[in-house]
């Protein structure tokens, strides 16, 4: 089906056409219609399956009468988790807003960043609002702009939101919100806190989600490869130099490992760099501008960080360490295998993360046949097996069940660089 079909104006579908998109993905096409009728709704889908441009398309249609009625007031509030998701979400509506026949005005904020400039932004009439809690928390305490009578609010990458501790933002932020709106949640996932904002902000939201094979996920390769933990950077040395990656997003459990395996690989003559919370603003965006541009061939990366990163046709994901949440395996695989196009998602197990790598694979729903690399076949043994001391009955042998020293010493050799 075409989007000419989903009741968008011709200058929404040559917006579309000139970005080459020509059929909606199955998100596009099951939330369109309902946010055109003014349904609260909640979105389901994996990550990358369009779920940007499945509300900015019709927000971007309702913008035209509303600026017809009240041109100076402000119309949509959408919330993120992270800086970066907030810059691509600014980029997608100013792409599409570019062909329409009437100004949308966009401003992005985020913290990180000086709040002089995005207050002088918002002096000027602003139609979207695209932040992340705290920085809007602080335009308000400026008095830079005022919630009471938004039209349309949504939560991006809500499971996000909730996990990197924003509960007691986004309540500060629902108690400004008017009564009177329409409310859109889109998530990858749906864990449980979840529920508490929908019912107390989404009046007889319309639920749609998206199974999982009816997205892109089917087009990411997914393989795990055993290796002693100390022998993680050499093995992803040869796997970059062997398979000629143009490409390569590598996630790692913290900054230092960020900051040493990015080392090693430049001075193996292979352009990397590291990105995470210390680094500043400029240096992050320096770091994704040459990512894209293939000036830099590997980012290894914390999660904090490359939540929400949406790199165009990024080939390969590697998770040197493996995420310490089985749903944020989901997030991380999800960086490839974009818009149709395919993926790789590599997972280096180690023998103390064994038994966590199972419970990734029981998440999936899958399991992977371990692989191994000639020259770096594993020969470490996990000396504490949490998962069989675990399921012994009675709790396990008494005097035999690691303590918490054990266990950190287990962590903290699963993600020794």
């Amino acid at each position: 089906m075409p989007f000419s079909e989903l009741d968008l104006t011709p200058a929404i579908v040559k917006a579309l056409i000139q970005k080459g998109y020509e059929h909606p993905t199955p998100i596009q096409y099951a939330v369109i219609p309902p946010i055109l009728s003014g349904h609260d709704l909640v979105g389901l889908a994996a990550t990358g399956s369009g779920k940007t441009a499945a509300y900015a398309l019709p927000l971007l249609q309702l913008i035209g009468s509303f600026t017809a009625e009240m041109p100076h007031a402000l119309f949509g509030l959408i919330l993120v988790p992270t800086r970066e998701l907030a810059q691509q979400v600014s980029e997608e509506f100013t792409d599409l807003a570019k062909a329409l026949p009437y100004r949308v005005r966009i401003v992005t904020a985020y913290g990180g960043v000086s709040i002089n400039p995005q207050l002088l932004r918002l002096r000027q009439t602003a139609h979207i609002v695209i932040a992340t809690p705290g920085r809007l928390l602080d335009l308000i305490e400026h008095n830079a702009l005022s919630l009471s009578q938004i039209r349309v609010w949504v939560l991006d990458e809500a499971d996000r939101l909730l996990d990197l501790g924003f509960t007691e933002e986004l309540k500060r932020i629902q108690d400004q919100l008017p009564k009177v709106k329409q409310s859109l949640l889109f998530s990858a996932t749906f864990p449980v806190s979840l529920e508490s904002i929908i019912q107390s902000q989404l009046i007889n939201p319309l639920r749609i989600e998206i199974p999982k094979e009816s997205e892109h996920q089917n087009v990411i390769t997914q393989r795990a490869i055993q290796v002693d933990g100390p022998a993680r950077t050499q093995l992803l040395r040869h796997l970059i130099e062997t398979h000629l990656w143009s490409r390569v997003l590598v996630f790692v459990a913290t900054r230092y490992s960020a900051d040493t395996i990015a080392r090693k690989l430049r001075k193996a003559r292979i352009a990397a760099e590291p990105f995470h919370g210390d680094l500043s603003q400029g240096k992050r965006d320096q770091v994704l501008r040459d990512f894209k541009a293939s000036r830099v061939k590997v980012v290894i990366a914390t999660d904090v960080a490359a939540r929400g990163l949406h790199i165009e046709a990024l080939p390969v994901v590697v998770n040197y360490d493996l995420p310490r949440s089985v749903l944020d395996y989901t997030h991380r695989i999800g960086r490839t295998g974009r818009a149709g196009l395919s993926g790789l998602a590599i997972s280096l197990v180690t023998a103390p993360s064994e038994s966590h790598f199972r419970m990734i694979e029981k998440h999936q729903g899958q399991t992977m046949p371990r692989e191994e690399i000639e020259g770096f076949e594993p020969q470490e043994q996990n000396p504490i097996n949490l998962a069989a001391l675990s399921t012994q009955e009675g709790g396990g042998i008494k005097g035999k069940r690691p303590n918490k020293k054990d266990k950190r010493r287990a962590l903290e050799a699963a993600q020794k660089p």
